[in-house]
């Protein structure tokens, strides 16, 4: 029964990528670098520093991050 309370905790601690919608632990990954949402750390090892809504208002400029 160990297990139940782990699994508890990690769903506190997940958080879902706005950039991708992976859903990972939150101390791994970083802030939207407009508005402060989660991007995963796959994400941002890809160059994302943005969310998808902050690349969707910015325009067709930074739609290649």
């Amino acid at each position: 029964m160990a297990d139940s309370g782990e699994s508890e905790k990690r769903e506190k601690d997940a958080m879902v990528c706005r950039s991708c919608g992976r859903e990972e632990r939150a101390s791994e990954g970083y802030p939207c670098a407009r508005c402060g949402t989660f991007i995963c750390l796959i994400c941002s090892f890809r160059g994302v520093t943005l969310c998808a809504s902050c690349r969707q208002a910015a325009g067709p400029e930074s739609a290649a991050r």
